[in-house]
């Protein structure tokens, strides 16, 4: 049997990737409308694909479309994700909201974007879902991404939180799927540039380089590098959590030694 492409390697390694996501959250169930936010960047666009794939495999009936949100930066090509997806025969829709002239106007320069950026972004989005019916929005973030979350809470923020693969808006009107949840960033970043995506830059939070996110990152490619398999390890122990051998009475009565009850604020 001849050996397999690099592609079809990472093709392989991703899809089954997706599929214990799915697996393990029921991401995606009969009838569902996802929209797939599409910003142009590897991550997104390997999320559509694997969606893509996805909904052939499933074959129960749920439907798949893609959103980019223009935020009107200077210099955006606006042609590339209508052409892109045109050619590819996925319904799309793209929302033009200058979002990028009230980030510049209330954060100073060398400041953060990225928390105002995010927030504009996702009330457009999941004001967008709701106008179309949609049933799961679809981001792209990857393992990366979610262990990187979870060390900014807690060096940053006091708690331990990080990116679940699927949850409830705080206003119950969106689910949000993380699809990409368990898949690597560098195989992306491989998949994304053997698949040739016409990848478009981020002028805002991707150009900023004094970031807390960069600094984690910097720091995990560190262990990785001086301890393989580190990010393994550290993904693991996010989905193997004791609530006893923690200090948080609202997921353990310590009193009566047992797991406290929904709502419980002890």
């Amino acid at each position: 049997m001849p050996e397999k492409s690099p592609l079809e390697q990472l093709t392989k390694k991703l899809r089954r990737a997706v599929w214990s996501v799915q697996e393990d959250f029921s991401l995606i169930e009969p009838g569902d409308k996802v929209m797939v936010c599409l910003s142009g960047g590897k991550d997104s666009y390997t999320l559509l694909d694997m969606m893509l794939h996805l909904q052939q495999v499933m074959d129960n009936g749920f439907e798949i479309i893609a959103v980019n949100l223009d935020q009107k930066q200077p210099g955006f090509p606006e042609h590339i994700l209508p052409e892109y997806l045109t050619n590819l025969g996925v319904p799309f829709r793209i929302l033009q909201r200058d979002t990028y002239s009230v980030v510049k106007e209330h954060i100073p320069e060398g400041k953060t974007m990225c928390s105002l950026c995010s927030r504009l972004r996702r009330g457009i989005l999941y004001d967008a879902a709701e106008e179309m019916g949609v049933t799961k929005i679809a981001l792209g973030h990857h393992r990366e991404d979610i262990l990187e979350t979870f060390f900014l809470n807690l060096f940053f923020a006091g708690k331990l939180e990080t990116m679940p693969a699927k949850f409830r808006s705080d206003d119950g009107r969106n689910t949000v799927i993380r699809p990409l949840a368990y898949c690597k960033e560098d195989e992306i970043a491989e998949y994304a540039s053997i698949k040739n995506f016409p990848i478009i830059p981020c002028n805002l939070c991707g150009s900023q380089e004094n970031l807390q996110r960069k600094v984690v990152r910097k720091m995990m490619d560190e262990w990785q590098e001086k301890f393989p398999n580190r990010k393994e390890i550290m993904f693991t122990a996010l989905k193997n959590v004791h609530a006893s051998h923690l200090f948080d009475p609202r997921l353990f009565d310590f009193a009566l030694n047992h797991f406290a009850e929904k709502g419980d604020t002890q």
